[in-house]
């Protein structure tokens, strides 16, 4: 890969950004390689948890609007798609997966980073979505179901940044801590240390479940439930 490190140990996949000189910029490339990189975690069975990080100082400094001088209108949107794929193929990992910000996070940065199950921050983290500020469109739609739209709105309109203590006041980032290294290494040995399969199916259950009625949301963890008996996984078991 040219814009992404992807490596995987103990049960950790970690997707690293790998643009430093570009301050991580989302470009073409790094969104096919975002999909692959997605897609391999998903096909390894020894993957329990995805960590999703930046080299350098900053996560994402958002797309990368260099890439656009001379595409034409269809080009444009054909690049605007792959970042769709990009986002969906994280947002669709069957296991945990947490964004590590540190530094900014905007535009496609902060797609990427809502895309994963939570985040962890570092104190110097800061999130903004500064595209209708730009000129163009995008970050409209996962930002508003965390934050709420009237807040979603203030950064889209007016460029604001949430500093790391915002963001987690808001709900959209979960821990921020000092020593970031240590705080991934508990969580991760939390989840290691959990049922793969447990794991997958409560993801599975949050995820589609806020989609769905409250009965509907219920029949899909009894589901779960079934599925986790038929497996003869369950606790309590002999």
């Amino acid at each position: 890969m040219k814009t992404l490190q992807y490596s995987v140990e103990s049960g950790v996949a970690t997707i690293l950004l790998d643009r430093p000189e570009a301050r991580n910029a989302l470009n073409g490339a790094m969104c096919d390689e975002l999909c692959e990189a997605a897609n391999r975690a998903a096909a390894d069975a020894s993957v329990q948890l995805v960590l999703v990080r930046g080299n350098g100082p900053v996560f994402c400094a958002g797309a990368d609007v260099k890439e656009r001088h001379g595409m034409s209108k269809e080009q444009v949107r054909a690049r605007r798609l792959k970042g769709f794929a990009a986002y969906g193929a994280l947002e669709a990992l069957p296991m945990p997966a947490i964004a590590v910000v540190q530094g900014a996070a905007l535009g496609s940065g902060v797609e990427i980073a809502a895309a994963c199950d939570f985040i962890v921050a570092t104190p110097d983290a800061v999130f903004g979505t500064p595209e209708a500020q730009r000129g163009t469109v995008g970050a409209t739609q996962r930002l508003p179901r965390v934050l709420g739209k009237r807040l979603a709105k203030d950064l889209m309109f007016t460029g604001r940044r949430l500093t790391a203590e915002e963001a987690r006041s808001a709900g959209f980032v979960s821990r921020i801590s000092q020593d970031v290294e240590k705080e991934i290494a508990e969580i991760s040995k939390s989840i290691l240390a959990a049922p793969p399969a447990a794991m997958r199916l409560a993801k599975r259950c949050i995820d589609r479940g806020v989609e769905l009625d409250p009965q509907g949301a219920l029949a899909l963890e009894l589901e779960a439930i079934d599925e986790q008996l038929a497996s003869g996984q369950w606790m309590g078991k002999p």
